[in-house]
């Protein structure tokens, strides 16, 4: 793996990466999977069931904190810099 490699993003809307994903959006699909999987668990009562079941609902917790950093992220740049233009970042280097 080169320099270059780690600077290349694998799930994330870059310039170099035009259909990838925002990091609210993201965030968002692993949220609702969270969701479904907590449903599947919702009525195991047994301990260990129960200690992943509030484990999930914790890291959602967080998830929801963390979509709303980012969705501050977007709005911060929209704000400032108008929408996302095609072929060039808004703040650092390409």
């Amino acid at each position: 793996m080169t320099v270059a490699d780690l600077q290349k993003t694998t799930f994330l809307k870059t310039v170099d990466n035009p259909n990838g994903w925002t990091i609210e959006d993201l965030l968002t699909v692993l949220q609702n999977d969270m969701i479904i999987r907590c449903q599947k668990i919702v009525g195991d009562t047994r301990p260990e069931a129960r200690a992943v079941f509030n484990n999930n609902l914790d890291i959602l917790a967080h998830l929801t904190h963390c979509i709303e950093k980012a969705r501050d992220s977007t709005q911060i740049l929209n704000r400032a810099f108008g929408p996302h233009k095609e072929g060039e970042p808004r703040i650092g280097v390409a």
